[in-house]
């Protein structure tokens, strides 16, 4: 029986051909992701311990800067300290802040999260083992940086020329002095580093004489556990200090945890296209065992039993699922290559290292294949072995019968009801419970849907069949026919596109409805004609606001500045400090009761939902603490409707910066004479000194910023189900290939009767499109009933939610599911034309 096996695998090469393809791109999207993951986190590990090479001891100081009461940092007097302890060759402090260079341009060089700044500490001989340097030496006096190799490149810099930098504050020209390499974190995740002198970094990001870190050096032959128990003493009590192993293997699991998150999306979008395999393995094997009948028949009568039968068909499964497996896995190992080429195309620097070809992607890919293969395969194999030779030897094709079919509907339709209770329990639950109600309801709709597609088959495709007669005459009329001529191959053929669109339309409907509802929240509250923040997420200097506040042309202009009040015991409520009189006019501020005015009269306006909580209303005194540990009571002024861009409590700038250290300035709404326009752009541009680290968006950008995350992640979730897609096509080339091949004595008749060439090959193209557009309406339908369900779940969360469709984008699916049913008839039906009248009216 195995040699039989064999045998047919060899017999029906070209057939298991696409077989052959989805399992092999669905191995290679599973060990390539293992690899990709495998090879990223030793190259991260190498890195890191590399980056800790030569440190004995790593400090790092928790300090409170804007607490008076206690020292800010390490100071330099603790830093001797350490130095003189036995064994200690050198104590090296850090202080670091953000930096962003300017190109040329005035472009900000690096992706803004990532831009930092930090000191050159040289040690006795002048150097500071952190970095090494290519060209020139670090700065050693006020006026002079130095530039990370990267970013001295993409800003053409050489040493001696003059370089824009900004910080929190505004920008200055500085002497570029050296450029070095470094294995820092921020330049290897796309970013920039900038070193200033000590003592200018350190007024920069801290005070005068004190560090955020440090590094400790040990001399030849000392032990760093020793060092480490004679530095720890020394430390404040707002400090902490590990060796450099320790610190180094704490970063490498940092590293694998992150990458194992985007392992287990990457596998989880393997597994999809995988799942979807199943189907076009399970139809291939259906077919392969319905055209083997009478062969399997005489196997029967000459004595072989169900058992060797099913195994028959199991050992030729088995057979192409390793071939199909190593195949997968020399392509996935090209598939990481990829990846972590794309990644370094989009800026993200990869560490360099070789790949890693462990056991665990080996084994994966073989058993993943081969299980797979084998899994698809055993339900053929099992119907196969029930065919009873003296009813094979006279019928190619066994038809169900009716109690199978009835028993098969009726589980599925009580799957699928399972399925439709679950998600809507979960859409009205709502919440991350909500959301696992859903997800459990969909697996068990999918699997329904997909036992029922065979039954619904018939009844969608007869509704169409009218519109292919019109056009198409006998052809149209024949493919409509024959796409409901076999219900359960039609149906496993429109299943593996259906679960593909039902996740495409499922996420398309989820972020047009998101994306919807952030644009009308966007749009109903902001009145601003620009909105001003820093490129790195980070707090605007004081300077920023007094400028925009002297520019020509600005009428109104308002902070939103972080402030946080102390109402008792560990009871804080977060609030903005804002601009009274201008606040009205860059948002809206839907005063409920009260009066709005009275923040210029020291008073708050307090949101709708905090007030009911707290129990608050106008006229009502609230004693606080302030930062600076200082108390008074402030009264309740107005109470406003809730806004995502308002804080729960609004305050006047003028009560709360004599409390503030430095004020913690998130953005600044600015609205102008004349509204949007370049000119206008320009002026706020000037105003702050072409500052290249401070973005000044108009009302589109901002839309853009808060639905362009939405709109990246549905593209990144496209581009992974597209392998599914991909084997869906397939799926449908395979089944139209194997209906072909069947039906070469029909087509033969057809021929000798007068069909032409060119409408057999329509006949083929519009049945696989009548397929192929009956699973993307299946899919379609599903999808946007789970897009409705998940986005129930959060809708409390955003406001203005409201279900939206997208339509043009459905409607690209259709199409697109069209396209695909004449790309994969091309082949098919090439052939179909070009079959011999004689010889397929003679084939058997």
């Amino acid at each position: 029986m195995f040699r039989t096996a064999l045998r047919n695998v060899f017999a029906h090469k070209a057939r298991l051909l696409m077989t052959v393809l989805a399992v092999m791109l669905g191995v290679a999207f599973v060990s390539g992701t293992l690899v990709f993951a495998d090879t990223l986190s030793n190259a991260f590990r190498n890195q890191s311990a590399k980056s800790y090479d030569n440190v004995a001891v790593a400090i790092t100081s928790y300090a409170d800067s804007d607490n008076a009461k206690e020292e800010p940092g390490l100071s330099r007097k603790t830093l001797d300290k350490i130095a003189a302890v036995d064994g200690v060759d050198a104590a090296y402090g850090r202080v670091e802040g953000f930096a962003g260079v300017a190109d040329p341009d005035g472009k900000l060089i690096g992706v803004g999260w990532s831009n930092k700044g930090s000191n050159f500490d040289p040690g006795k001989d002048g150097k500071d083992p952190a970095y090494t340097f290519t060209d020139g030496s670090g700065p050693v006096k006020d006026g002079q940086i130095a530039l990370d190799k990267e970013s001295a490149a993409k800003g053409e810099y050489q040493v001696g020329d003059r370089v824009r930098v900004a910080t929190n504050g505004p920008v200055k020209e500085y002497t570029l002095s050296g450029v070095f390499t470094t294995e820092d974190g921020a330049v290897n995740a796309g970013g920039s580093l900038v070193l200033f002198d000590t003592a200018v970094a350190q007024k920069q990001y801290l005070k005068p004489g004190y560090f955020d870190s440090a590094t400790v050096t040990a001399a030849p032959g000392a032990d760093d556990a020793k060092i480490l128990a004679a530095v720890e003493p020394l430390l404040p009590d707002s400090a902490e200090a590990q060796t450099g192993q320790a610190l180094a293997d704490e970063q490498a699991e940092q590293i694998e945890q992150g990458l194992g998150s985007l392992k287990q999306v990457l596998l989880g979008f393997a597994g999809i296209a995988l799942f979807v395999g199943i189907f076009l393995i399970s139809n291939t094997f259906t077919m392969l065992v319905a055209q083997r009948t009478k062969e399997i028949a005489l196997m029967r009568a000459v004595g072989a039993s169900r058992r060797q039968i099913t195994r028959s068909v199991l050992a030729e499964a088995a057979v192409v699922g390793l071939v199909a497996s190593v195949i997968g896995f020399v392509l996935g190992i090209g598939l990481a290559v990829g990846l972590r080429s794309g990644m370094a195309a989009f800026g993200m620097k990869i560490p360099g290292g070789p790949l890693i070809l462990s056991v665990t992607p080996v084994l994966a890919a073989v058993g993943v294949g081969v299980l797979i293969t084998m899994f698809a395969a055993w339900l053929p194999g099992r119907r196969a072995a029930k065919i009873p030779p003296v009813a094979a030897m006279s019928s190619v094709h066994a038809a169900a019968t009716t109690k199978s079919l009835v028993v098969r509907n009726s589980i599925g339709a009580a799957i699928t009801a399972l399925g439709a209770v679950g998600i809507v329990l979960g859409a009205s639950s709502g919440g991350d419970d909500g959301r696992m109600y859903i997800a459990a309801g969909a697996f068990f709709a999918l699997v329904g849907v997909i036992i029922l597609i065979p039954l619904l088959s018939r009844p969608v495709i007869a509704l169409v069949r009218p519109l292919l007669v019109g056009p198409f005459g006998v052809a149209g009329k024949l493919a409509g026919q024959n796409a409901v001529r076999n219900p359960r191959r039609t149906g496993a053929t429109a299943s593996a596109l259906a679960i593909g669109l039902t996740l495409v339309t499922g996420l398309s409907v989820l972020g047009a409805t998101v994306g919807a509802a952030i644009d009308k929240m966007t749009t109903d509250n902001i009145k601003a004609d620009y909105m001003v923040s820093m490129a790195n997420g980070g707090a605007l200097d004081q300077s920023a606001l007094t400028a925009l506040e002297k520019a020509k042309g600005v009428s109104a202009v308002s902070p939103q500045q972080s402030v946080y009040f102390e109402l008792g015991d560990e009871d804080f409520v977060s609030a903005s400090a804002v601009t009274p009189g201008d606040i009205e006019r860059v948002l809206n501020v839907d005063v409920v009761s009260g009066d709005i005015g009275s923040l210029a009269e020291g008073r708050i306006a307090v949101a709708e939902k905090t007030a009911k909580n707290r129990g608050w209303k106008p006229g009502d005194s609230i004693p606080v603490t302030f930062n600076d540990e200082k108390k008074d009571t402030l009264t309740v002024g107005a109470v406003f409707k809730d806004s995502e861009f308002l804080s729960p409590v609004l305050i006047d700038t003028k009560v709360v910066n004599p409390h503030e250290v430095q004020p913690s300035i998130q953005q600044i709404f600015v609205k102008v004479d004349g509204g949007q326009s370049s000119a206008n752009e320009q002026v706020l541009t000037d105003a702050l000194g072409d500052n290249p680290a401070i973005t000044i968006m108009d009302q589109q950008d901002i839309r853009n910023e808060f639905g362009g995350v939405i709109n990246t992640l549905l593209n990144i979730m496209y581009g992974l189900l597209a392998m599914a897609l991909i084997i869906a096509v397939l799926g449908v080339v395979n089944t139209l290939a194997m209906s072909v091949f069947e039906r070469q004595q029909e087509i033969g008749m057809l021929r000798a009767i007068g069909l032409d060439r060119r409408r057999v090959k329509r006949m083929i193209r519009l049945e696989a499109v009548v397929i192929s557009v009956f699973g993307a309406v299946v899919g379609i339908g599903l999808g946007s009933f789970l897009g409705w369900a998940i986005g129930e779940t959060f809708a409390d969360q955003i406001p203005g939610y409201a279900l939206v469709l997208p339509w043009d984008r459905i409607g690209i699916f259709l199409v697109l599911a069209g396209l695909v049913g004449v790309l994969a008839a091309l082949w098919p039906a090439r052939n179909a034309a070009r079959l011999n009248m004689l010889n397929a009216i003679k084939a058997e």
